[in-house]
């Protein structure tokens, strides 16, 4: 089954880098996870000022390949990738379009109607323009992700196995039973 999951992960993250039509992805929660690898891999995105972005996979003891560690590089610092990569914090709305993951933080009721007007603006200009120049643009992600991606896929599938996620499940389990003894 996990093998599944992982060539799942493998097509959303080739499809969204060689898609042909402009992504512009509309965060109005947490986006945590694979949500935040959806952000990362987005073209442009509009956030509401009361999200935020997490990729807390190493906080389980996973490795983290499905897109965000992937492309982060390319979209702000090494650094700043590694950092929050490495530590799994938070990412509130307005820092992740200080450090370029977010194009647009906008108030929450005003979310859609901004990134819906962005949208319908690109879907009027002329197609093959379009696709054709986000297709240059991408090109060098695309490169990164292929070079990238089986290598990370192969890693979180290994991490799966480690005695560090099988503990954090466990202490994770204890303390939902602890809690539920408590009621």
């Amino acid at each position: 089954m996990r093998s599944v999951t992982l060539a799942h992960g493998r097509q959303i993250v080739t499809g969204m880098v060689g898609c042909r039509v402009p992504i512009v992805a509309a965060v109005n929660g947490p986006a945590v996870g694979l949500g935040c690898s959806l952000v990362a891999l987005s073209d442009i995105v509009f956030m509401a000022e009361s999200a935020h972005l997490a990729d807390p996979h190493v906080l389980l003891g996973l490795v983290a390949a499905d897109g965000g560690p992937v492309v982060w590089p390319m979209l702000t610092s090494l650094q700043l990738a590694k950092e929050y990569a490495l530590t799994g914090d938070r990412i509130p709305a307005q820092r992740g379009a200080e450090i370029g993951l977010v194009n647009h933080v906008c108030p929450d009721d005003e979310l859609l109607d901004q990134a819906m007007a962005c949208a319908h603006k690109i879907a009027r200009l002329p197609k093959g323009a379009v696709e054709d120049t986000k297709r240059i643009i991408n090109i060098q992600m695309e490169r990164a992700v292929l070079a990238a991606l089986d290598f990370a896929l192969t890693a979180e599938d290994r991490s799966f196995t480690t005695p560090e996620l099988r503990a954090n499940i466990d202490r994770a389990l204890s303390s939902q039973r602890d809690k539920a003894d408590k009621k």
